[in-house]
This record gives C-alpha cells, sequence and structure tokens, in this order.
C-alpha cells in the first residue's frame, strides 16, 4: 500500500525486511523495525530519524508505566529528541502535540485510506487494553497527561545534571572496578549506580534492578546486577566484575 502511494507521489521508497524474534512480539518487532530503518539511514549517510508518535502513545506509555512503578526516567515517556534504541543515531518525534484523531484527519483529507493492523485491537496486549479503557473514560485529559511526561522529561534531566556532578565528586576507579560514595538523594543515586552499571557490564540496567542494589547496598548487604557485584564497605560502596564460574 504504501509503495502505491509513494509511486504515484514519484516519492523514492524502499521495503526493508526484517526477522523478529519469538517471545514479546511488539517488543522485539519494534527493535527489528529500529535496526532496520538506523541502518537504512546508515547506508545513505542520514543524520537522523523521525517516527509519528503522538500525544496518544506518550499518555498511553505514561500510565502503562505508572502501572509497572516506573521511575522518572520511565514515566518521562518518550522525547522529542532521543536515540534509535541500542544506537546512536538521532531519533525526532515531531508530532507529540497532535493527537490520534488529529493525524487521522489529516490522513483522510488528503484521500488515503490507513492500513489497521489488527494488532491494534488485540487485547493480549497491555497497550491495547490501556488504549480502549483510555477510550472509555472520557475524563481523562489526555493532552495535559502527555504534557505531565514532557515535565517529568525536564525533571529527569535535571536529575541528569545532578548525576554527573555525583559522579566526578563520588566516583572512583578502583583495581577492579569503580568506587561510589553517595552523597546525593536517592533520584541521583539510582542514575549513578545505573552509569556505573552500564559502563561496567556493558548494557544499560532496569530501573528496577538498581533500586534493588541501592537497597541492599544502604542496608550493607551485598547484591549482583548483570555481570557485576557490588558490596557496602567503609570507603563506599564498590562494583567489580563477578568472578568467573568453575566448570565441574
Amino acid at each position: 500500500m504504501v509503495a502505491a502511494i509513494c509511486a504515484a507521489l514519484g516519492v523514492p521508497h524502499e521495503i526493508l525486511q526484517v526477522t523478529v524474534d519469538a517471545g514479546n512480539i511488539q517488543s522485539n518487532a519494534r527493535m527489528a523495525r529500529y535496526a532496520a530503518l538506523a541502518d537504512w539511514c546508515a547506508r545513505r549517510d542520514l543524520v537522523a530519524l523521525a517516527t509519528a508518535h503522538h500525544a496518544d502513545d506518550q499518555a498511553e506509555t505514561l500510565l502503562m508505566r505508572l502501572g509497572r512503578g516506573s521511575g522518572v526516567s520511565g514515566l518521562a515517556g518518550v522525547r522529542e529528541l532521543g536515540k534509535v534504541p541500542d544506537g546512536s543515531l538521532p531519533l525526532l518525534r515531531p508530532l507529540l502535540d497532535w493527537r490520534r484523531a488529529e493525524l487521522a484527519a489529516v490522513v483522510a483529507a488528503a484521500g488515503l485510506n490507513p492500513a489497521d493492523d489488527p494488532s491494534n485491537a488485540d487485547p493480549r496486549y497491555d497497550r491495547v487494553r490501556m488504549r480502549q479503557a483510555l477510550a472509555g473514560a472520557d475524563w481523562i485529559d489526555i493532552p495535559a497527561v502527555a504534557q505531565s511526561a514532557a515535565h517529568l522529561a525536564d525533571a529527569d534531566v535535571a536529575l541528569g545534571w545532578a548525576a554527573a556532578r555525583e559522579w566526578q565528586e563520588c566516583v572512583r576507579k578502583v583495581p577492579m572496578g569503580l568506587s561510589y560514595r553517595p552523597q546525593a538523594p536517592r533520584a541521583i543515586a539510582l542514575k549513578v549506580i545505573a552509569r556505573i552499571v552500564t559502563e561496567l557490564d556493558g548494557e544499560a540496567p532496569r530501573g528496577s534492578a538498581v533500586a534493588r542494589v541501592f537497597d541492599a547496598l544502604l542496608q550493607g548487604q551485598p547484591a549482583s546486577i548483570g555481570e557485576l557485584v557490588a558490596r557496602a564497605g567503609p570507603g563506599g560502596w564498590s562494583f567489580t566484575k563477578a568472578p568467573a564460574r568453575r566448570s565441574g
């Protein structure tokens, strides 16, 4: 359908084939799409990728993450400017102030009939259930919820700025990893720990895992996260690679 529309408009078009891993099909499909698009952009020396996420997407994301106990970073939802997952390509979302119905009206005014993905009505998916719930809750102001996500994004930037200072002043290299003597409040310390884990382990940790490590260390107990072991001591909290397991 898209190929036919592009051909009629004289717009260059290419269909990218992807392979989706088993498991969480929606999440894995999203990652496969981003990887394919990022590769396509790289082959053409393009400097950014833009997507059509809108205010309804933003509100759904915020409310879903509220239900999962997400921290400030998660509740900030999607950002106007971010990075393609698992990459450095800038990701732009210029339509976050638009409602889904407004964009549908633009499409209709252009004489186009959009494809209706059956998965968008499949209640097995969390987002679909949230979308259906919001459709019956006219007392919820979707633009206001989306604006709250934007405010939380601003707050997350401020926490990131404070965490950078905390890193400079309180994180030190040690022979086997990094040592952290926390001085800042919990929200900032969590960001510092997440950065420590990312630098030593190579992968960004989940917020819930970081919070679990923080709570354990605060009680003087050791904790593991990814391939790392964290321990509380008189000189601060140490983060080192876990020793390799012996076979047999």
